[in-house]
């Protein structure tokens, strides 16, 4: 569905974009701004992820002539993908930093298996190049704020999760953080869905950078093994040196490439999705990133971009 959006968008021509499809070929023609609508479940039912269309058409649509608004539907609340938490309070914030101009709204939460949520935003045109992104120090820690919601479930499963969350954090609180008592918000609701679901959002604020890490409930998994998944990867970040989290990194460096300058992230996990990113990047574009540290590990990225422009 993503290639299909990015198709309806430049007027393209695609082939292979089926199921069980080896090969696909795209051939974009001339980007068009207007009014968009996309849904994962157009054929039958599913939770296909609605977030990974969002960042399929973000940068095309910042390219059109004129403002867009896109309505997506499917799942934003399923694995592998970002969620729309996610998107909203850890994804868009940088971009728009760099000059993307976009809003964006959750209207229903999708999860597996009947998806059927559904994602508004709205983007303008950048009317010149992206600004460089530099982000190699996270400043000193501001906030922590745990999101746990239910969707048709007892708003019970919500709270457990959430003070499991707080245990865990009274046991192994990185000191940073302070003492005695942590200033915790947290935000305990029941979220409009077609189906069941639960989430649980950790979002640490630093003074130039937001981090956020998401559990997502199952049938038979406990609450407190979603709360316990989802501390156990704040963890890794925090205890870490590095900005970005590893999943930030990895959706920046598009970005990065088409701003005007010297972009230099560093981040707490070199990942092979952020290296295949890479490569895919420098087979269309003039230009070669230099990455710093082993796959697995803290490093450092850098490119200078192209200074991309309509």
């Amino acid at each position: 569905m993503s290639a299909k959006a990015a198709a309806a968008i430049t007027n393209g021509r695609l082939e292979g974009a089926e199921l069980n499809s080896q090969t696909m070929r795209f051939l974009p023609g001339r980007i068009t701004n207007g009014r968009y609508c996309f849904d994962v479940a157009s054929l039958k039912v599913s939770a296909g992820a609605a977030g990974l269309i969002f960042q399929t058409i973000i940068p095309v649509l910042s390219l059109a002539d004129g403002p867009s608004e896109v309505s997506i539907a499917g799942g934003t609340h399923v694995p592998w993908s970002p969620p729309a938490d996610y998107l909203e309070e850890i994804f868009l914030p940088v971009v728009i930093k760099m000059g993307v101009s976009i809003n964006m709204t959750v209207h229903t939460y999708g999860f597996y298996p009947l998806g059927g949520g559904r994602i508004n935003i709205a983007v303008k045109p950048c009317s010149k190049p992206l600004r460089p992104l530099n982000l190699t120090e996270r400043g000193k820690f501001k906030s922590l704020k745990v999101t746990s919601a239910v969707a048709n479930l007892s708003i019970s499963i919500a709270e457990r999760q959430r003070d499991r969350v707080i245990k865990r954090f009274q046991i192994s609180r990185p000191t940073f953080m302070g003492a005695p008592k942590l200033q915790l918000q947290n935000d305990i609701k029941a979220v409009s869905s077609p189906g069941k679901g639960t989430f649980l959002f950790i979002l640490t604020e630093f003074e130039n950078i937001r981090a956020g890490f998401t559990g997502l409930g199952a049938i038979g998994k406990r609450a407190e093994a979603v709360a316990d998944e989802t501390v156990d990867e704040f963890l890794q970040y925090v205890n870490r040196k590095g900005t970005l989290d590893p999943y930030l990194a990895d959706q920046m460096v598009l970005y990065m490439a088409l701003a005007a300058g010297q972009s230099t992230i560093s981040t707490t996990r070199i990942t092979n999705h952020l290296l295949t990113n890479i490569w895919i990047i420098e087979q269309f574009l003039p230009m070669k990133f230099a990455v710093k540290g082993d796959i697995g590990e803290e490093g450092m990225v850098s490119v200078k971009g192209i200074a991309f422009c309509r």
